[in-house]
């Protein structure tokens, strides 16, 4: 079976980001003040609900809401050395947003091994 390009894609980006957490990691994460970006679209918020803790921002202006020298930064950003911790639905969108993030100057960015779906697997 050939690998697409993109699978290739993807593993580089996630060999270049620091320690992926897991779902088992999320508490942590929490505790210690990591900001939480859910990037899933409302579809999929919808249908599985919200990310406790996570701040929602639509994929398409995530570099924009998170920058801290834009006009329209979300409050929750504090710095470029900030933790940022972005989840998708299984994480691969979130892995490329970031990688897109480390570009910016967060070099703290990562996301979340498996995304939302991860968690819900979770045992409670």
């Amino acid at each position: 079976m050939t690998t697409s390009r993109i699978d290739e894609v993807l593993a580089d980006v996630r060999r270049r980001l620091p320690h992926r957490p897991t779902a088992d990691d999320v508490p942590a994460l929490r505790a210690r003040g990591a900001l939480l970006v859910d990037i899933r679209p409302v579809e999929q918020r919808t249908r599985d609900g919200e990310l406790e803790g996570a701040v929602v921002v639509d994929r398409n202006v995530l570099e924009w809401r998170l920058d801290p020298s834009s006009d329209h930064r979300i409050p929750e950003v504090t710095g470029l050395d900030q933790e940022v911790v972005v989840v998708c639905d299984e994480g691969y969108a979130s892995s490329l947003a970031a990688l897109s993030l480390q570009q910016l100057g967060f070099r703290r960015a990562t996301d979340l091994d498996g995304g939302i779906q991860a968690i819900l697997r979770r045992p409670s």
